[in-house]
């Protein structure tokens, strides 16, 4: 049972998100002068008085307004997606899906520019119409009352999305958990997988190339090491314990902006400041979504579920094949950082592979003009 689908967040849940900021319980300053201990309490604390005083989420509701949003049930749990057709009937469906601590709000910039290309100055010929659903116990999609949502059970059920949708042929991009998810669509739904694109592909060092590195190669691994050292401590606990964490990011927002904001500043190409490439209320608002759906918790459960596996296969081994056409956009602080001929060991039909001079993690809100003609780009080959 498929049915429109309109936010309607009550005024009251607003009011308590601004009263819980007002009445947060500070901890000390840090002992260093950066960001090397987490966030920065200053800046933490002159977010926060923004949020609660001058943030406006009403903003991002009439936006969202102004999409089309339906729900879903697949495998027995509510789905949220937009659905934005684009006014060329032989556009190209194309599935997009976010990943953690990501949602729909990450393609705002993206989906007017991939559905009507001729708006802004392109070509008709590469319109898409685009599906962009929540992942289960993220945004307004249900929350999972029973372990088993992978990355590949995700998979099942976005084939199951697109056929129900009518589309028999399809485009399909990911970044974050949206890659993995990717892939296995790729591996799963083969059949009716015009291409993917993933921003990046996820795919092991190859060991057969440590004697013979190039640059980039050697520069991809010590990024490896270094993010498994200082920055991979927020995945130790969401794969281990989310549910310990979860209690924090759900009763606290300030715990919560903490969690995610610092992923803003890890994970961009910010030279050190996460405002300096996205806005504060670009941060805000992704950030707003998880507090007003209550979902720290429940997103974080995607960890327990796929990330030991996820990162079995960007870190150390690799031993499956996706074989169809796949384009691969590698942003410079994006973690992790393929080669192609590592990439190539799993995706045997790279036709589109560009390693881009700025951008990071976030590519659909950092790089948007980018993203989009990287994902036309690829698709060129492929209609």
């Amino acid at each position: 049972m498929t049915s429109p689908f309109r936010v309607d967040i009550p005024e009251a849940d607003v009011r308590d998100l601004r009263e819980r900021l007002r009445r947060t319980r500070w901890p000390e300053r840090e002992t260093v002068a950066d960001w090397s201990h987490g966030v920065p309490l200053a800046y933490l604390q002159e977010l926060c008085a923004y949020w609660a005083d001058g943030y406006d989420w009403r903003r991002v509701e009439s936006w969202l307004g102004r999409q089309p949003q339906f729900r879903t049930s697949i495998d027995g749990l509510g789905i949220h997606y937009l659905h934005v057709r684009s006014p060329q009937p032989d556009a190209l469906p194309l599935l997009l899906t976010h990943g953690w601590p990501g949602s729909v709000l990450d393609f705002r910039k993206v989906i007017g520019p991939l559905t009507d290309p001729v708006a802004f100055g392109a070509d008709a010929a590469d319109a898409f119409h685009l599906v962009c659903p929540s992942l289960p116990g993220y945004g307004f999609s249900d929350r999972p009352a029973e372990s088993g949502w992978t990355v590949q059970r995700i998979a099942r059920a976005w084939a199951t999305l697109m056929a129900g949708l009518g589309y028999d042929r399809y485009g399909a991009q990911g970044g974050d958990w949206g890659t993995s998810i990717t892939t296995s669509l790729g591996q799963q739904d083969a059949a009716h997988l015009a291409g993917i694109h993933l921003n990046p592909p996820i795919a092991a060092p190859d060991p057969d190339t440590f004697d013979d590195l190039t640059a980039g190669e050697q520069a991809a691994l010590e990024d490896l090491r270094h993010s498994e050292r200082w920055e991979s401590g927020y995945a130790a606990q969401m794969s281990t314990r989310p549910q310990t964490v979860g209690y924090g990011l759900v009763d606290s927002p300030v715990a919560l902006c903490a969690w995610i904001v610092k992923k803003y500043r890890a994970w961009t190409d910010c030279d050190g400041h996460p405002e300096n490439v996205l806005t504060r209320d670009e941060i805000l608002d992704g950030i707003t979504l998880y507090w007003l759906t209550g979902t720290g918790a429940s997103s974080a459960r995607l960890y327990r579920e796929s990330f030991a596996q996820v990162s079995e296969w960007f870190a150390r081994a690799t031993d499956d094949t996706v074989d169809v056409p796949t384009g691969c956009s590698i942003f410079p602080k994006e973690m992790p950082r393929p080669s192609r001929r590592w990439a190539a060991k799993r995706y045997t039909d790279i036709r589109h592979w560009n390693e881009l001079p700025r951008g990071g993690h976030f590519a659909a809100l950092e790089q948007p003009e980018v993203l989009v003609d990287e994902i036309r780009t690829f698709f060129r080959t492929v209609r």
